[in-house]
């Protein structure tokens, strides 16, 4: 699917933010839209940057209605010079503003990189904590959308790999909601990581529900056999790989994680304790990837537990692929599966044989 197609689907979907209810059926998109107008409304010092978010309300419509609803002063519209709205940003925050900043494509943000690392991730360990950075980074990450290069990464594994940021990644209608607000409020800077293939999916929005505690993961299935590591655009993935693999007699744990710093040790370990195996599944590429930190850290958390090494179900350690191929690239339910296959069952089938 072309982004322009999914831009006209999201503008379609689009009504103004006061008309939806406190509890709806809406997309991903729809909620985020919904999470900034709530801040807007609620806090004169939240203010929107990024390119063509204004009158066009952005690529994929998130910001859709908020400038004509707040004003071009709080939602403003920036050249494309990236480093010059991060730069920007974080004199709004040291002067006391909540700036959220997109970056429209997450290829995009590189060029403001280094701001990022050296001002964003350090300002307040630098100032001994006197300067806050209340600084929310709103990226459009992964692909699945038919984009080219540079519109396609998932790049978490630069900013997990940053101290003194935070980094989530909603999986759900709710939690683009709820952790995009959270993220807004927090005194800390948070990368939040929107999976652009999960914009137009759909799901049920309760604003009234209590919003997530920063750095907890959640259990989104349960199960026996196996624990599916996983967050963001891959959690449906993982979801329809589980209930595959009831025809395979597998019960598989699905935990979604997201939020990737902090990280929920204590979740993430119970699960595969109980379970004995584990498969950490994300879309970017393997090699020095987040899912080696995971599986390091389960590794060295639940060794005495292990029924056999933690896998990994990634994307391949290329630049991203052209459209047409970006289906072989993407784990997928059979590769999840497989995975599942390998991990050491003959083992458990022969030591309870011999028992």
């Amino acid at each position: 699917m072309s982004t322009t197609t999914t831009a006209a689907t999201a503008a379609a979907d689009y009504r103004p933010a006061s008309a939806v209810a406190r509890t709806e059926t809406v997309t991903m998109a729809r909620a985020l839209n919904q999470a900034l107008h709530d801040a807007l409304a609620e806090d004169d010092r939240v203010h929107l940057m990024g390119e063509d978010i204004g009158a066009l309300g952005g690529v994929f419509r998130v910001t859709d209605g908020l400038a004509a609803r707040f004003g071009d002063e709080r939602v403003a519209d920036t050249p494309i010079a990236e480093s010059g709205i991060l730069g920007t940003a974080v004199g709004m925050a040291m002067y006391g503003l909540r700036p959220v900043v997109e970056m429209q494509f997450d290829a995009f943000a590189y060029p403001a990189f280094e701001q990022l690392v050296s001002h964003v991730a350090k300002m307040r360990n630098r100032t001994r904590g006197a300067l806050p950075m209340p600084l929310t980074i709103r990226i459009p990450y992964g692909g699945g959308i038919g984009g080219v290069e540079h519109h396609s990464d998932a790049s978490e594994a630069y900013y997990v790999h940053t101290p003194g940021l935070h980094v989530v990644a909603p999986g759900t209608v709710g939690d683009a909601y709820g952790l995009l607000r959270a993220a807004i409020a927090s005194d800390d800077p948070v990368v939040f990581l929107e999976p652009k293939r999960l914009y137009w999916s759909k799901g049920e929005l309760d604003r009234t529900a209590c919003l997530p505690e920063p750095g907890t993961a959640a259990v989104r299935r349960t199960g026996s056999s196996a624990t599916l590591i996983t967050y963001g655009s891959s959690l449906p993935v993982c979801l329809e790989a589980a209930e595959a693999a009831r025809a395979e007699g597998w019960q598989l744990e699905v935990v979604d994680l997201r939020s990737l710093v902090p990280f929920d040790d204590e979740t993430v370990c119970a699960s595969v304790r109980r379970t004995g195996r584990a498969v950490v599944v994300h879309e970017a590429s393997g090699f020095a990837g987040f899912g080696a930190e995971i599986a390091a850290r389960v590794t060295e958390r639940c060794f005495h537990y292990l029924e056999a090494p933690v896998l990994r179900v990634t994307g391949f350690d290329i630049p991203y692929p052209p459209p047409a191929l970006e289906r072989h690239h993407l784990p997928g339910v059979d590769r999840i599966l497989d995975a599942v296959a390998r991990l050491q069952w003959e083992s458990t089938w022969q030591s309870e044989g011999s028992r």
